[in-house]
Parts: C-alpha cells; structure tokens; sequence
C-alpha cells in the first residue's frame, strides 16, 4: 500500500507542483595553459633525419624540464618518419627523408609559459602552437557554478510561490539538465589559441601572454510542491 500523504510528482490541487530552471554563468581565470610543440627534421638518408630529430627531440626535453614545477604535464604524441618520392625514369626513388615528433605541455605558470614559448620558437626546426586555456576537472569553480545554479532555482521556486501567496513545501526532483542523456554540466567554455612558428631571434622576450578568461556554466531542472494556494 503506497504511502497517501506522498505528493504525486505530477502535482494535484492539494500539493501544486511548481517546476523551474536554475541557471549560473562563471567568468574566472583559468588554471592551466598547454602548448603543443612539433619538433621536425630532413635528411637525404633516414639515419641523418633520425638522428637529427633525436636530438632536436631531446633538446625541447631538456629544455621544457628546466620549468620545474612550473610544468604540470610533458607527454610524447605522435612520431613519424616517411620517404619523401620522387620518379627517374620508370622508378620510384627516396628524395629525402622527413620526421617528426609531438608533444604537449601544460603549465601553471603564465609568467614561465611566455618565456618558454619564445625559447621553444628559438629552436631549430620546432613549432609551438598554443596556448589553449583551461581549468582543471577538478576545479572547485564546477562545483560553485552547481552550487549557484540550485540556489537560483530555489529562489526562482519562491518567487512563484510567493506570487500566488503561498509557500514551497517539499522538492521532488533536482537534475541536471540533460542528465538523461548524459550530457555532462557545468562545463567551460572559451578555450583561446595562439599559433607560433619556429622563426630564429636573437635574444628575443618573453611573450607576455594574456590568459584568456574561462566561461563555466551550470544549468539544473528543479521540481517542488506547495502549499494549496488560495485563488
């Protein structure tokens, strides 16, 4: 025997259902800047390509670790090494040889990030693209955007109880939209990018690069009873 008192989620004239959406829109610094960085290199013969790119390889290494803890994250994407063709005669001949290596950082550090990006582009045959700003998944900025967003739900709730001069009594569901359907919330928005190639300077500055602001939102479903209001 189900439980008579319970209020029906669809709502009746004694327990009038009120359902709202709560909404919040952060704008906040972001956390974490990654860079991606192309290390390449030409030979006529594949050993010259190989050990050239070995060594351009371990000088962005050596150089990206200098940061210390400035550098949150170094990881190795792709490698590749292909013949580049050309024909004589009937036949198929190697030409050169042209490799290439991947790689990503990410660093917490603007002030580090905009001299390491010149010192990067400073290197032989080395491209930086970047930077792409973010937060952290675990960033705290998520849960104050969820947070907002039930808040704004409440009072949103209020306001119309209060205008049929009454009050809320019970929630009967809070969701985030489109959980459903696996869409996840809140989430940033706003990532920047720069692209840079690998020019020679003498002694060049520092970049001074200007962190783009981060856009988190939070959107939430949210359904309460009220008390019969008097029409």
């Amino acid at each position: 025997m189900s439980d008579q008192t319970t209020p029906a989620p669809y709502g009746t004239p004694e327990a009038p259902r009120v359902a709202v959406r709560g909404e919040a829109r952060l704008e906040v610094d972001p956390e974490v800047a990654r860079i991606g960085i192309t290390v390449s290199a030409r030979g006529t013969d594949r050993r010259t390509a190989l050990d050239d790119l070995t060594r351009r390889n371990a000088a962005v290494l050596e150089l990206v670790k200098t940061y210390g803890d400035a550098v949150e994250k170094l990881e190795t994407g792709a490698f590749s090494i292909n013949p580049e063709l050309t024909r004589k005669g009937r036949g198929e001949h190697v030409r050169a040889y042209h490799g290439r290596v991947h790689l990503t950082a990410e660093l917490s550090d603007f002030t580090a990030l905009g001299e390491l990006t010149t010192r990067l582009s400073d290197l032989e045959l080395t491209r930086v693209d970047g930077p792409w700003w973010k937060l952290r998944p675990t960033s705290p900025v998520y849960g104050q955007a969820r947070t907002q967003a039930v808040r704004e739900a409440v009072v949103r709730a209020r306001e119309y109880a209060e205008a049929l001069d009454t009050r809320l009594v019970a929630l009967l569901e809070l969701a985030d939209e489109g959980s459903e359907n696996a869409s996840a919330f809140p989430v940033a928005v706003g990532y920047g990018g720069m692209a840079r190639s690998a020019v020679a300077a003498e002694s060049a500055p520092a970049l001074d690069l200007e962190p783009q602001r981060q856009t988190v939102y939070a959107h939430v479903n949210a359904r309460f009873t009220m008390a019969p209001p008097t029409l």
